[in-house]
């Protein structure tokens, strides 16, 4: 979203507005006040952890969307085999779920059936996902780890699948809570789990069509890594800036919570 001059406070030294900030990382804020909204960046490393998650999402989506740009258009009087319209809606989902409502910046293209898997998508998804939230401080969560039987029945109701909440202590990550999620294909889910050091494990998961690949897989984007499988009509990833061995761990144990 393009921001118009009346969002922007003319003064140097006016406080800086949410337009602003979003302005600033998109690079059409006014000259007279970048200096003000990097000032005000120094001194609230939350806003500018917050808007660096966001700029780390929007080059992840438009990383796994790539191919897209390069993919000649059908010759005619073929009829195309897909079309971009369903990809830039899913696209253009994600991008709102995964900023939690904000607007000031936007992604291109999107991905066709085609050329992405169901399964491979849902993986990339969960990495978008835990890209944004596991680098917040403040809101990491929607719902918080005490209230996990109100979390699990709620978002359980919302993806119309029993859920629980996996343990992963035995891995040294505790749940922080999670957070109901909207891509074009329908809810999604997401746990959250946090280690002594601070580090981040996300599970995600929602409906997908049936699909007979039921293994684990890995799929890789930018610094996050996601390991993902198909059980019964849902696809599950796990997701972390963590090594593989610690990934699959926790991924065996997501699977027996939910098959025993």
């Amino acid at each position: 979203m393009t921001a118009s001059d009346n969002d922007f406070d003319d003064g140097s030294d006016g406080p800086v507005t949410e337009a602003e900030l979003h302005a600033w990382m998109d690079g059409e804020l006014p000259p007279g006040r970048r200096a003000a909204v990097e000032r005000h960046l120094a001194g609230h490393p939350e806003d500018a952890a917050r808007l660096g998650s966001y700029r780390r999402a929007a080059d992840l989506i438009a990383d796994a969307y790539a191919p897209l740009a390069t993919m000649p258009a059908p010759e005619a009087p073929r009829r195309p085999k897909w079309s971009w319209r369903p990809a830039a809606a899913a696209a253009a989902a994600l991008l709102l779920f995964v900023a939690g409502g904000a607007t000031g910046w936007a992604v291109r293209g999107g991905g066709p059936a085609a050329v992405v898997d169901s399964n491979t998508q849902v993986a990339r998804e969960a990495a978008a996902a835990h890209s944004v939230f596991a680098t917040e401080v403040r809101h990491p969560v929607e719902v918080a780890a005490d209230q996990e039987t109100h979390l699990v029945t709620w978002l359980s109701r919302r993806l119309g699948e029993k859920l629980t909440a996996p343990q992963l202590a035995p891995l040294g990550f505790e749940l922080m809570g999670g957070r109901l999620l909207s891509v074009e294909q329908g809810p999604a889910a997401q746990l959250m789990y946090q280690d002594r050091n601070g580090r981040r494990l996300t599970v995600y998961l929602r409906r997908c069509p049936v699909s007979s690949d039921t293994a684990f897989r890995i799929a890789e984007v930018g610094r996050v890594t996601a390991l993902y499988w198909h059980e019964r009509g849902v696809t599950w990833a796990i997701a972390g800036d963590v090594d593989r061995g610690l990934l699959q761990d926790a991924a065996h144990r997501v699977y027996a919570a939910f098959n025993s």
